[in-house]
């Protein structure tokens, strides 16, 4: 893929995950957060151009919903929690068992960015409160998961993975 095309298409997954981001919220008890759709989208991104392009669209894609949505003080922290979210299901995808079980590469790359959120919001809002929120982003990580899997499982004879 040319350089081009890989930044339009990057550009419009990181648009995709806005828009799921803002569009689909429900509410998490007991958190400060909410479940969307947005990392079902950097997932796909993950399985379909790797690592690299998996933390683009992580990264930049959900730092960009945050300050859209007023959340700019998380913007930072959520570039590099869903950054590596991407990046670690995209390695992970990479495997022999990444590829036979995109669910667990998903999956792990959501805690990894589960983990990331609670390891910032430790120095936010201290360790109690942290611990509040990080079931809620794992739920949020695993919700993702599953659907970026059930839907790459749709669609995997049909797209075309770029890399």
């Amino acid at each position: 893929m040319s350089k081009t095309n890989s930044i339009v298409t990057y550009g419009v997954f990181m648009a995709l995950t806005v828009v799921m981001t803002m569009i689909i919220q429900i509410p998490a008890p007991a958190s400060v957060g909410y479940l969307n759709l947005g990392d079902m989208v950097i997932f796909m991104a993950a399985f379909m151009f790797g690592k690299k392009g998996g933390f683009l669209v992580g990264g930049l894609g959900s730092a960009l919903a945050d300050i859209l949505l007023g959340w700019g003080v998380y913007a930072p922290i959520t570039f590099v929690a869903k950054g590596l979210e991407g990046f670690v299901a995209g390695m992970l995808f990479d495997t022999a068992w990444g590829r036979k079980m995109p669910l667990l590469a998903a999956g792990i790359g959501g805690l990894v960015m589960a983990t990331g959120y609670y390891a910032a919001e430790i120095f936010m809002y201290g360790m109690k409160a942290a611990l509040v929120n990080y079931p809620a982003n794992i739920m949020q990580g695993l919700f993702g998961a599953v659907a970026a899997s059930i839907l790459y499982a749709v669609l995997k004879n049909k797209i075309n993975v770029k890399r």
